[in-house]
């Protein structure tokens, strides 16, 4: 009687667990053949240029949110950290400074306006 009832239950449980992929393959339709919805679309695309861009961490994470997002992206940062680097950075090299004057020099031009910031 055990028996029965055991095999009566894994039973109620296939069907309950494969009911719907084989209701589906009926109808025609797989998962794989269902056209993914817009947000899908927009999140493999997003993805794709995140990569081609070699986004990680929290760049990566502000595009993503940017991209998904309805709204258009907001323009990039004029003078970000990265750029006020280069630039301090060539400026510091095109005086030829070295040592404790370069040091100085980056700092005073990284907490200003580039050059600007060298007087």
């Amino acid at each position: 009687m055990k028996r029965i009832t055991w095999v009566v239950a894994v039973g109620a449980a296939l069907a309950v667990l494969a009911g719907p992929a084989v209701f589906a393959q009926a109808a025609g339709t797989t998962a794989a053949a269902t056209p993914a919805n817009s947000q899908q679309e927009k999140m493999k695309t997003c993805n794709a240029d995140a990569k081609s861009k070699s986004l990680a961490g929290d760049e990566r994470k502000a595009y993503m949110k940017t991209c998904l997002s309805d709204q258009p992206a907001a323009p990039a940062k004029t003078n970000s950290q990265q750029e006020k680097m280069k630039s301090c950075n060539a400026e510091a090299t095109s005086k030829g400074l070295k040592g404790a004057d370069r040091k100085s020099f980056m700092s005073t031009c990284l907490k200003g306006s580039g050059s600007a910031a060298s007087k």
